[in-house]
């Protein structure tokens, strides 16, 4: 099953761990840690942005809360998904935290997950 929602990660890995988490088909699609206006408006026209749900899901360091800034100002309708801070960064955040997460956004998530 194909979910419209789309994700904003920063790196590949990260991208990685959440399609292992995630029990249906969701866009996932990375910065790299870079945001430059002619980048971000690529995106927006290559996603449709501005017309879907978008979700940013970034670390909880500088760069990671810098990246969340400079997408919100962009993208005001855009939902915020958060790691703990004691985990930093989203690739190395145990499974079933970002299941729980990803739950409270109403994403399906595999139940192994869920334990």
């Amino acid at each position: 099953m194909e979910d419209d929602r789309i994700i904003i990660v920063e790196g590949a890995n990260d991208k990685r761990v959440l399609k292992q988490v995630l029990r249906n088909s969701v866009e996932i699609i990375c910065t790299y840690g870079t945001f430059g206006v002619e980048k971000f408006d690529e995106m927006l026209e290559e996603y449709d942005l501005d017309f879907r749900d978008v979700y940013i899901f970034v670390d909880a360091d500088e760069p990671g809360i810098e990246l969340r800034k400079q997408l919100a100002a962009e993208l005001p309708h855009a939902f915020h998904m958060y790691i703990p801070s004691e985990h930093v960064e989203v690739e190395t955040t145990p499974a079933d935290v970002l299941a729980t997460e990803l739950i409270k956004h109403r994403f399906n998530v595999k139940p192994i997950y869920l334990m």
